[in-house]
């Protein structure tokens, strides 16, 4: 596996690739890699000639506060695991390389981006948005994969692929979670023994939403009131939000209907780490 840091060498890497026909695709990562970003990396190896996956914690999508400084970097061990997993290029750019002094452009994402985590984390997918768009013009990848755990990050990356004429295909993957349910996230590694022990609630609350409408329950409201009492007898958890949506335009739904797909989604926090899931709600009538 080849480690490329500098854009202009990711560029031109890029360029022989595709004179000599290959197709590429792309694994964008902040590193600290897990499993279900390595399931990403098999897809990719299995549709495509050429896996690009890049490892850049990304400043600005992160508030002042947050996790930056602390975020994993696990450099090495992230590389072991791409090159036992058959990735091509790990492309690591610095910071520097990615904002150089006086960039000042940014990718606004209107209103898919100002809702849930977009309104609790301003300015989240304005960095999350710009940082993809960069990648994308420097990776040039025929197909870009996306892990459907950060469901809202893949809608605003589809929608700006669609709104900026991207001619790169956004394939979506289901999430990979843990055997009690946990979605995998590298986040957890911040989790207290006592504070995983909680974490499951979130999957089980929407696995509760999930089975209502399999029986044919379109109600929302009774959906929101199954995720929000399993959710509230797991005292180490504050929900930050609980909802159900269409799964297009996040906006809020009153009932489920088989014409147009909704989402259930969940944060909250253990202890001070935030984790978020989601899940589609597939309604069954008898």
């Amino acid at each position: 596996m080849k480690i490329i840091e500098s854009p202009q060498e990711m560029q031109r890497q890029v360029e022989a690739w595709r004179l000599d026909g290959k197709t590429i695709g792309f694994v964008p990562t902040m590193g600290a890699l897990h499993q279900g970003h390595l399931e990403l990396v098999r897809r990719t190896r299995k549709e495509n000639s050429i896996v690009v996956t890049s490892i850049f914690v990304n400043p600005t999508q992160f508030r002042p506060g947050e996790d930056y400084e602390k975020y994993p970097r696990v450099f090495e061990r992230d590389c072991a695991l791409l090159q036992s997993n058959n990735c091509d290029v790990a492309f690591a750019p610095t910071k520097d390389a990615m904002y150089p002094a006086g960039a000042t452009t940014f990718v606004e994402v209107g209103v898919l981006g100002e809702t849930l985590e977009g309104e609790i984390r301003p300015g989240h997918f304005r960095g999350v948005a710009t940082i993809v768009a960069k990648l994308f013009n420097l990776v040039r990848a025929h197909r870009a994969y996306f892990g459907e755990k950060d469901f809202q990050q893949l809608k605003v990356i589809e929608a700006m692929t669609r709104d900026l004429n991207f001619e790169i295909e956004i394939v979506p993957c289901p999430t990979i979670r843990e055997s009690d349910g946990l979605a995998l996230s590298s986040r957890n590694a911040y989790l207290s023994s006592q504070e995983r022990e909680a974490a499951p609630a979130i999957f089980r609350a929407l696995s509760a939403a999930q089975k209502l409408a399999t029986r044919g329950e379109s109600n929302v409201e009774i959906l929101r009131d199954a995720m929000h009492e399993i959710l509230a007898n797991e005292p180490r958890l504050q929900p930050e939000y609980s909802v159900v949506v269409n799964a297009q335009t996040l906006e809020p739904i009153e009932k489920l209907t088989h014409k147009k797909p909704a989402r259930a989604l969940i944060a909250a926090r253990a202890g001070s780490t935030r984790l978020i899931d989601n899940a589609a709600l597939e309604l069954t009538s008898f």
